[in-house]
Protein backbone atom coordinates (compact mmCIF):
# COMPACT_ATOMS: atom_id res chain seq x y z
CA UNK A 1 0.00 0.00 0.00
CA UNK A 2 1.11 3.33 -1.25
CA UNK A 3 1.90 6.48 1.26
CA UNK A 4 -1.46 8.73 0.31
CA UNK A 5 -0.48 12.15 -1.08
CA UNK A 6 -3.23 14.12 0.31
CA UNK A 7 -1.04 13.74 3.82
CA UNK A 8 1.56 16.52 5.42
CA UNK A 9 4.89 15.19 5.41
CA UNK A 10 4.44 14.55 9.22
CA UNK A 11 1.77 12.29 8.48
CA UNK A 12 3.04 10.66 5.73
CA UNK A 13 5.81 9.36 8.46
CA UNK A 14 3.07 7.94 10.94
CA UNK A 15 1.25 6.52 8.16
CA UNK A 16 4.32 4.41 7.16
CA UNK A 17 4.98 3.93 10.78
CA UNK A 18 1.24 2.42 10.99
CA UNK A 19 1.97 0.41 8.21
CA UNK A 20 5.06 -1.20 9.27
CA UNK A 21 3.43 -2.06 12.60
CA UNK A 22 0.46 -3.49 11.59
CA UNK A 23 1.99 -5.66 8.41
CA UNK A 24 5.40 -6.13 10.03
CA UNK A 25 4.07 -5.81 13.97
CA UNK A 26 7.33 -3.56 14.15
CA UNK A 27 8.01 -2.74 17.53
CA UNK A 28 10.17 0.18 17.20
CA UNK A 29 7.18 1.61 14.70
CA UNK A 30 4.86 1.26 17.43
CA UNK A 31 7.12 3.05 20.14
CA UNK A 32 7.64 5.76 17.78
CA UNK A 33 3.76 6.25 17.96
CA UNK A 34 3.54 5.88 21.12
CA UNK A 35 6.33 8.48 21.99
CA UNK A 36 4.97 10.97 19.23
CA UNK A 37 1.81 11.54 20.99
CA UNK A 38 1.78 10.40 24.38
CA UNK A 39 1.73 13.92 25.55
CA UNK A 40 -0.53 15.50 23.25
CA UNK A 41 -2.96 13.13 24.42
CA UNK A 42 -2.40 13.05 27.88
CA UNK A 43 -2.82 16.97 27.80
CA UNK A 44 -5.64 16.69 25.66
CA UNK A 45 -7.73 14.45 28.19
CA UNK A 46 -6.62 16.42 31.36
CA UNK A 47 -7.91 19.72 29.74
CA UNK A 48 -11.37 17.25 29.44
CA UNK A 49 -11.10 15.31 32.78
CA UNK A 50 -9.17 18.05 35.01
CA UNK A 51 -7.80 14.90 36.70
CA UNK A 52 -4.39 13.63 36.11
CA UNK A 53 -4.72 10.17 37.72
CA UNK A 54 -8.22 10.11 34.97
CA UNK A 55 -6.14 11.64 31.92
CA UNK A 56 -3.09 8.98 32.91
CA UNK A 57 -5.69 5.96 32.67
CA UNK A 58 -7.20 7.46 29.44
CA UNK A 59 -4.09 8.17 27.85
CA UNK A 60 -3.34 4.19 28.06
CA UNK A 61 -6.71 3.37 27.06
CA UNK A 62 -6.96 5.02 23.90
CA UNK A 63 -3.68 3.81 22.99
CA UNK A 64 -4.72 0.35 23.42
CA UNK A 65 -7.94 0.51 21.46
CA UNK A 66 -6.02 2.90 18.73
CA UNK A 67 -2.82 0.21 18.09
CA UNK A 68 -5.48 -3.05 18.61
CA UNK A 69 -7.76 -1.46 15.95
CA UNK A 70 -4.46 -0.43 13.29
CA UNK A 71 -6.58 -2.65 10.63
CA UNK A 72 -9.44 -0.28 10.56
CA UNK A 73 -6.90 3.15 9.77
CA UNK A 74 -6.84 4.14 6.59
CA UNK A 75 -4.82 7.41 5.44
CA UNK A 76 -8.19 9.65 4.44
CA UNK A 77 -7.24 11.60 7.54
CA UNK A 78 -3.81 11.91 9.33
CA UNK A 79 -2.89 9.40 12.41
CA UNK A 80 -3.14 12.06 14.72
CA UNK A 81 -6.55 12.66 13.89
CA UNK A 82 -7.64 9.03 14.10
CA UNK A 83 -5.98 8.90 17.32
CA UNK A 84 -7.35 12.27 18.89
CA UNK A 85 -10.68 10.48 17.70
CA UNK A 86 -10.43 7.74 19.55
CA UNK A 87 -8.85 9.19 23.00
CA UNK A 88 -12.09 11.86 22.96
CA UNK A 89 -14.60 9.32 22.24
CA UNK A 90 -13.48 7.11 25.02
CA UNK A 91 -13.37 9.99 27.23
CA UNK A 92 -16.32 11.33 26.68
CA UNK A 93 -17.83 7.60 27.78
CA UNK A 94 -16.33 7.90 30.72
CA UNK A 95 -17.24 11.30 31.68
CA UNK A 96 -20.61 9.99 30.61
CA UNK A 97 -20.40 7.30 33.31
CA UNK A 98 -19.37 9.88 35.76
CA UNK A 99 -22.16 10.97 38.49
CA UNK A 100 -21.54 14.88 38.56
CA UNK A 101 -18.53 15.13 36.41
CA UNK A 102 -18.53 18.22 33.63
CA UNK A 103 -16.33 18.85 30.91
CA UNK A 104 -16.29 22.02 29.45
CA UNK A 105 -18.42 22.35 26.71
CA UNK A 106 -15.98 25.17 25.03
CA UNK A 107 -12.97 23.36 24.84
CA UNK A 108 -11.57 22.86 21.42
CA UNK A 109 -8.56 19.97 20.91
CA UNK A 110 -6.61 20.47 17.60
CA UNK A 111 -3.93 18.37 16.40
CA UNK A 112 -0.93 19.49 13.99
CA UNK A 113 -2.94 18.92 10.47
CA UNK A 114 -5.84 20.86 11.62
CA UNK A 115 -8.44 18.46 13.18
CA UNK A 116 -10.97 19.93 15.89
CA UNK A 117 -12.43 17.65 18.32
CA UNK A 118 -14.61 19.70 20.80
CA UNK A 119 -16.74 17.80 23.10
CA UNK A 120 -20.47 17.27 22.65
CA UNK A 121 -23.07 19.29 24.11
CA UNK A 122 -25.19 16.48 25.42
CA UNK A 123 -23.35 13.88 27.52
CA UNK A 124 -26.06 12.26 29.43
CA UNK A 125 -26.25 8.88 29.56
CA UNK A 126 -26.82 6.51 26.99
CA UNK A 127 -28.18 3.32 26.81
CA UNK A 128 -25.41 0.75 24.73
CA UNK A 129 -26.73 -1.53 21.93
CA UNK A 130 -25.45 -5.09 22.04
CA UNK A 131 -22.86 -4.69 20.08
CA UNK A 132 -21.40 -1.82 22.10
CA UNK A 133 -21.82 -4.32 25.31
CA UNK A 134 -19.55 -6.98 23.25
CA UNK A 135 -17.00 -4.03 22.61
CA UNK A 136 -17.50 -3.20 26.35
CA UNK A 137 -16.62 -6.92 27.46
CA UNK A 138 -13.90 -7.46 24.95
CA UNK A 139 -12.02 -3.90 26.61
CA UNK A 140 -12.60 -5.52 29.91
CA UNK A 141 -11.32 -8.78 29.20
CA UNK A 142 -8.21 -7.28 27.23
CA UNK A 143 -7.77 -4.76 30.09
CA UNK A 144 -7.43 -7.78 32.33
CA UNK A 145 -5.07 -9.48 30.30
CA UNK A 146 -2.78 -7.20 30.32
CA UNK A 147 -2.74 -6.44 33.62
CA UNK A 148 -1.91 -9.98 34.39
CA UNK A 149 1.46 -9.43 32.41
CA UNK A 150 2.71 -6.61 35.61
CA UNK A 151 4.65 -7.86 38.24
CA UNK A 152 2.40 -9.35 41.60
CA UNK A 153 2.82 -6.13 43.43
CA UNK A 154 2.11 -3.29 40.63
CA UNK A 155 -1.03 -6.16 39.69
CA UNK A 156 -2.64 -5.60 43.01
CA UNK A 157 -2.66 -2.16 42.96
CA UNK A 158 -3.85 -1.58 40.03
CA UNK A 159 -6.94 -4.53 40.37
CA UNK A 160 -7.74 -2.58 43.28
CA UNK A 161 -7.30 0.60 42.15
CA UNK A 162 -9.16 0.02 38.24
CA UNK A 163 -11.04 -3.25 39.38
CA UNK A 164 -12.49 -2.70 42.70
CA UNK A 165 -12.04 1.21 42.53
CA UNK A 166 -10.55 1.77 46.14
CA UNK A 167 -9.29 4.85 46.68
CA UNK A 168 -5.50 5.61 47.15
CA UNK A 169 -5.57 5.83 51.11
CA UNK A 170 -8.20 2.23 50.91
CA UNK A 171 -5.38 0.82 49.43
CA UNK A 172 -3.09 2.39 51.66
CA UNK A 173 -4.70 1.28 54.93
CA UNK A 174 -5.42 -2.58 53.29
CA UNK A 175 -1.67 -2.97 52.10
CA UNK A 176 -0.88 -1.26 55.27
CA UNK A 177 1.95 0.14 53.52
CA UNK A 178 2.62 4.75 53.12
CA UNK A 179 0.53 6.28 50.94
CA UNK A 180 3.08 8.40 49.33
CA UNK A 181 4.12 4.59 48.38
CA UNK A 182 1.20 3.55 46.72
CA UNK A 183 0.76 6.54 44.67
CA UNK A 184 4.43 6.04 43.44
CA UNK A 185 3.74 2.73 42.53
CA UNK A 186 0.74 3.33 40.57
CA UNK A 187 2.75 5.96 38.29
CA UNK A 188 5.13 3.51 37.45
CA UNK A 189 2.28 0.90 36.94
CA UNK A 190 0.86 2.82 34.66
CA UNK A 191 4.06 3.91 32.64
CA UNK A 192 4.54 -0.30 32.73
CA UNK A 193 1.32 -1.00 31.41
CA UNK A 194 2.01 1.63 28.33
CA UNK A 195 4.96 -0.44 27.62
CA UNK A 196 2.86 -3.90 28.11
CA UNK A 197 0.81 -2.05 25.34
CA UNK A 198 3.63 -1.11 23.36
CA UNK A 199 5.15 -4.65 23.36
CA UNK A 200 1.69 -6.28 22.82
CA UNK A 201 -0.54 -4.48 20.76
CA UNK A 202 -2.82 -7.49 19.25
CA UNK A 203 -3.22 -8.87 22.71
CA UNK A 204 -6.92 -9.19 23.41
Amino acid sequence: MGIATNLTKRAQRDYELVLLAREKGDQKAYSDLLETYREPVYYMLLKMTRSTVDADDLTIEAFGKAFRSLNDYSPEYAFSTWLFRIATNNCIDFIRKQKGYTVSMDDNYEDEDGYVSSTVKNIASESKSPEEELMSEQQKTWTHLIVSKLKPHYRVLVEMRYFEEKSYEEIAETLNIPLGSVKAKLFRARALLLDIIKENPHTR
